[in-house]
């Protein structure tokens, strides 16, 4: 397995992670399986997500804020229910397909981190390629 560390920046931002993944998925040598991509985070998540267009972030972003908006009145203690909110909506894992030693993705797919409780000095993702 192999655990990836990273600041962010921002309060909310969607980062690209699919470099990243799909270098795993080589470097580990398994032709045929499944690669997952997890995150330990409440408040941040892993999706996949059309990576052609920069605007249909920021989109995805402000439709997360009209559901779950910082300044609603919720029962949670802490200052960052709507983090926890989004995050959940968005999940903390995917699947994806290996086939002849590479990640599948569709056309315009690609994998992200979700932040919504940032910004943080370091988050992490890890990705497991397993053989089947």
């Amino acid at each position: 397995m192999k655990t990836f560390k990273f600041p962010t920046s921002h309060k909310t931002q969607l980062m690209d992670i699919t470099k990243e993944v799909k270098e795993v998925v080589i470097k580990s040598g398994i032709k045929e399986g499944i690669c997952v991509v997890f995150t330990p985070h409440t408040t941040g998540s892993v999706f996949l997500f059309e990576n052609a267009d920069h605007n249909l972030r920021r989109d995805l972003l402000l439709s997360l804020s009209r559901v779950n908006p910082i300044e609603e009145a919720y029962a949670h203690v802490g200052d960052n229910a709507a983090a926890h909110l989004k995050a959940a909506q968005m999940g903390g894992s995917v699947s994806i397909p290996v086939v002849d030693g590479r990640p599948i993705f569709g056309k315009w797919q690609g994998i992200f981190f979700g932040e919504f409780d940032g910004p943080r000095q370091e988050r992490e993702v890890m990705v497991k390629v397993i053989a089947g």
